[in-house]
Order: structure tokens, then C-alpha cells, then sequence
């Protein structure tokens, strides 16, 4: 294989890796089947699994992004919250609107 063939198998193969989880997952999922339907020859198996490696590893990539935006959102909000004056029983009783006289 020249490098020339090699970088142009490498290049294809990233313009092919899914955006988003639901992508790659679907793919992933495309994957697994064809493997477990049955006859392909030994290069095949090799290619597919491969690429369903490729793929569990964008999922898996992906996962862990969104599992890191969502830490940071609940400390951003945990943070946010301790900033919050927290309203104490006395705070009520010279409330003129209270109207439960």
C-alpha cells in the first residue's frame, strides 16, 4: 500500500465519523449485525470490526463529553445557589402583602 492510498483511507475514514451519538450509535448498531449475519470473508470481519471499534470509541467520546457539560452545569448551578439569601420565617411576618390575617 502506498502512503499516498494509506493517507487517503485515513482521510475518508474521519469525513466518516458521526457528529452525533445517535449517528454513531446507528452505525455501530449497522455494524454488529452485519458481523452476526453470518458468511464475510477474513478481511471483512477485520474491516467491521474495526469500524465498530471506531465507532464504540466515538460513542464512548461523546458520552463523556456530555457527561462533563452536565457536571459543570450542576456545579455552575450549585455554585449559583449558594449566592442565593435564603429567606428566613421572620422575613414574613412584617410582610405587608401578607394578607392571611
Amino acid at each position: 500500500m502506498s502512503p499516498r492510498q494509506s493517507r487517503q483511507d485515513t482521510e475518508s475514514k474521519a469525513d466518516r465519523e458521526p457528529a452525533s451519538f445517535e449517528d454513531a450509535f446507528t452505525s455501530l448498531e449497522e455494524t454488529v449485525r452485519k458481523l452476526e449475519a453470518g458468511p464475510l470473508t477474513l478481511d471483512e470481519s477485520t474491516r467491521l470490526f474495526e469500524d465498530g471499534m471506531g465507532l464504540a470509541k466515538r460513542c464512548n467520546e461523546l458520552l463523556s463529553a456530555t457527561e462533563l457539560r452536565v457536571t459543570r452545569l450542576q456545579t455552575a448551578f450549585a455554585e449559583q445557589m449558594r449566592f442565593v439569601p435564603e429567606e428566613s420565617p421572620e422575613d414574613f411576618e412584617d410582610d405587608p402583602d401578607d394578607v392571611d390575617d
